[in-house]
Order: C-alpha cells, then structure tokens, then sequence
C-alpha cells in the first residue's frame, strides 16, 4: 500500500472527512483491521483565508510549499491538496516536490466524462466559480460548465466561509442551495449535473437532495487516492 500525504486544514472539518473516507475506503477494500497509511499536515485556515482574501496567492503557495515538501520527505508517495480552491496554485506548489499532486479537478473531470455529463453546475468559493483555474479542466472534456449569478455566488460563498468551515450545517442554507441550483436548470434544462466544487459544501448536500447527478468532489478525490494507493 502507497502512502497517501494530506494537505489539509483548509478547513479541517472537510479534512476530517477525507480522513474519514480514506481509511473506510482501505478498510472495504482489503478487510480485516486494515486502515489507510496517511501522513498528514495540517495548517492553519486563518492565515490562508487571510492571504486568499487579500490576493495574496503566492504567499499562500509558499506556506503550501513547504508543507508539500515535508509531506514528501516524510515518506508521502503522492499529495492530495484537501481543498478544491487551492488547487488556483497547484502548479507552483508542484514545482517544490518530486511526488505527483493528484488534482481534484481532473478527478471530478474524469468521473463526470464516464457518466457522460454535458452541461454541469459548479458550486464552490467565488474564486472557483468566477475564475478559471478550475472550470478549463472540466471544459477540457467538452462538459459544459455554468455558474450561478454574482449575486448567487456572493451567497454560496458566505455560507462557506461563515457556517460551513466552521461546522455549522443550517437548513435554511441547504434549501437557499438547492435554490440556485432548481433556478439555473429551470434556465436550462440541459444541465445533467452538479459538481460540488468545494470540500464543505457535501457537508450540507446530499445526492437525495436533487433529482439529478451530484458529484461531490471530496469523495471523488479520495476515490482516485485509494486506487492509486491500492494498485499492485
């Protein structure tokens, strides 16, 4: 079995689901008492949140750097960034270790191209929405990516940042979701799916809550973490 490296704390509680999953995934798969060899560090999302709001992005990346680097010098075979919006520098992060980053967006982009998805929504932080660091790796397979109104973005941002990553799970914020979501497809209903493109949002939803495909790309990123790490 490979050793998996966690980037995580950004924020933790979607890192607790990856270690979560993680090790459930070992378990289901080699039985027994089996559990995932995970070496982890975990910083601090303040100072992140802090660097991201203000722009700040390659002092950001230098704080990720050198995390990166002592996840591969601590015997990591290969890195999952446990964060959909981080992934903006994931190419400066890869420039400081030797070990493959396993992206999130491509996981995502895979898995939404076997299904056969066309036209997806993507929900996540207003940087993953409004930029395209993100949307390009799933248009790349001809999926067709829409994002809500600024209006709708600036929400879904608030509630990540103020309630999500702080663990609360408010049902009012889960119907004002599904909300903008049943709004975009009454506009198009062409749209097959819905990527939930950052670690919290499976937290407040799930697949029984939209009639259509949900694609969590926490769980997906893990997926593609367990068959790398179980390969022969």
């Amino acid at each position: 079995m490979k050793t998996i490296g966690l980037l995580g704390g950004m924020s933790w509680e979607s890192t607790l689901s990856y270690y979560k999953l993680l090790n459930e995934g070992v378990r289901d798969a080699l039985g027994g008492v089996h559990s995932a060899k995970i070496i982890m560090h975990s910083v601090d999302f303040a100072q992140i949140e802090e660097l991201q709001s203000q722009n700040r992005w390659d002092e950001a990346g230098k704080i990720l750097n050198k995390h990166a680097k002592a996840l591969e010098l601590g015997g990591a075979d290969f890195i999952l960034i446990c964060t959909n919006t981080m992934h903006k520098i994931v190419d400066q992060i890869s420039l400081h270790v030797n070990i493959p980053i396993i992206h999130i967006a491509k996981a995502a982009s895979e898995k939404l191209n076997e299904e056969n998805c066309k036209k997806t929504i993507l929900l996540g932080t207003r940087f993953t929405m409004a930029e395209n660091f993100y949307k390009e790796i799933i248009e790349h397979n001809n999926i067709k990516v829409i994002t809500p109104n600024q209006e709708d973005m600036k929400e879904i941002d608030r509630i990540i940042f103020e309630e999500l990553v702080m663990g609360k799970i408010l049902q009012e914020s889960k119907e004002k979701y599904i909300n903008i979501i049943e709004k975009l497809y009454s506009d198009d209903n062409k749209i097959d799916s819905v990527i939930l493109g950052c670690t919290e949002i499976g937290l407040l939803i799930k697949k029984s809550d939209i009639n259509f495909k949900i694609f969590d790309t926490t769980s997906l990123h893990v997926n593609k973490a367990l068959q790398l790490a179980l390969q022969k």
